[in-house]
């Protein structure tokens, strides 16, 4: 299925698995690749050198096109975007819009800038920065979301850039992708469905809870890091969202530290990534040290499987996945899906 993101990117199918942190490594971006999406690396949980040796292993396992997620406020941005470019990484993208100069350092690279957003806002600012292309995420995905609805943000932002639109958030079939490109779209992005797969490297009790769960098993919460955050109902969950002020700061303390041993960041890099976090998003300094949680709350499910003592973040589609495909599967069947869709459509005749 051509379309606009598939001329951009190289891929035979409009599908982007996303850059998940602690979940979208080699294998899976590898998986995805081969099965003709876009794989992207999720390199803000790695070191930089870690995310060099990230890129080599894919690159191993596929000569497809992929692409290397990361955080534009990060204070090591520019070394990745470095590592990017002398790599040949075929794709960037950024959980938050990066600035004008790192747009335009990649482009002069060839590099395919694909920055994600929330807000139609901050898909015309990309867009006038001259990013390639822009992933759209509404209320339903996982992770950090904010309160808009696909069906609502998508056709706004459609409507308001010229450059190809992926609409993520609620999204797990050959359905939910021609819905999207009748809004359109130039494709769907998938985080929830790609980390349900054989290929994930999730552990398997983490991803029985994911498929154990339910719509109303999905919820949306601000107490792990003082922003919205979607993820699966567990009791640790609900004891995150009873615990008070004091309690949950001292758990930031700790987790700041145990981040800065896995990241390798010292404590100066740790402040300057803080200072440039509460510039970038309008945060205050509680919020900037509820940040320390998210990694390491996730990474003690998604790395560890303590679902017991982690977070899982999800989207609201955990509720209707029931099996694990492998990548190649998956795509195929979400592209048979979306085909059988199109060619069942009943014909549509002008009223007389």
């Amino acid at each position: 299925m051509r379309t606009a993101l598939t001329d951009l990117t190289g891929v035979r199918h409009p599908l982007v698995q996303t850059g998940m942190g602690w979940v979208a490594g080699p294998r899976l971006v590898a998986a995805t690749a081969n099965a003709g999406a876009l794989g992207i690396l999720g390199s803000a949980t790695m070191t930089p050198a870690r995310l060099r040796e990230a890129v080599s292993e894919v690159r191993l396992r596929t000569d497809r096109p992929f692409g290397v997620n990361l955080r534009a406020d990060a204070g090591d941005a520019e070394e990745r975007v470095r590592i990017i470019i002398d790599e040949g990484v075929q794709v960037a993208s950024f959980a938050l819009a990066p600035s004008r100069e790192l747009i335009a350092r990649l482009k002069d690279a060839g590099v395919v800038v694909l920055p994600s957003v929330g807000a139609r806002r901050h898909a015309e600012k990309v867009a006038a920065w001259g990013a390639d292309a822009v992933v759209v995420q509404g209320g339903e995905g996982g992770g950090h979301t904010g309160a808009v609805a696909t069906t609502v943000l998508l056709p706004q932002v459609v409507d308001a850039v010229d450059i190809p639109v992926v609409a993520a958030g609620g999204f797990h079939d050959g359905r939910g992708l021609v819905a999207a490109l009748a809004f359109g779209a130039a494709g769907v992005a998938m985080g929830t469905r790609f980390l349900l797969t054989a290929d994930s490297t999730v552990p398997a009790a983490v991803k029985a809870a994911y498929l154990a769960a339910s719509v109303g098993d999905v919820t949306l919460t601000t107490k792990v890091d003082g922003l919205p955050h979607r993820m699966l109902r567990t009791p640790f969950v609900d004891a995150l969202e009873r615990s008070g002020r004091a309690r949950a700061l001292l758990r930031a303390v700790r987790h700041a530290a145990s981040f800065r041993a896995v990241s390798g960041l010292t404590w100066r890099e740790m402040v300057r990534d803080g200072l440039a976090m509460r510039h970038g998003r309008d945060l205050t300094w509680s919020q900037v040290l509820l940040a320390a949680n998210t990694p390491m709350l996730l990474k003690a499910a998604m790395v560890d499987g303590r679902t017991d003592l982690g977070v899982m973040a999800s989207g609201q589609v955990a509720g209707l996945v029931e099996d694990l495909p492998t990548c190649a599967e998956l795509v195929e069947r979400v592209m048979r899906e979306a085909h059988g869709t199109l060619a069942g459509l009943p014909p549509v005749t002008a009223a007389r």
